[in-house]
């Protein structure tokens, strides 16, 4: 999971799983306390999928 996408393609990550933002990687404080779980959940989801995805070189788990 990662904040800057180029930067996890230059070191060569396989598996890269975009988030927010710099400062709030895993979450936004602007959304209600609802939508932020939700957007969590979403966010580790995917993260899970990209874990369990058989890749071949680097790829980006976009929506």
């Amino acid at each position: 999971m990662c904040t800057i996408v180029p930067i996890s393609k230059t070191v060569g990550a396989n598996r890269i799983v975009p988030t927010v933002a710099i400062p709030h990687p895993l979450g936004n404080p602007a959304l209600s306390r609802e939508e932020e779980k939700v957007l969590r959940r979403k966010l580790v989801e995917r993260a899970l999928k990209a874990l369990t995805t058989e890749v071949d070189g680097q790829t980006v788990f976009e929506q």
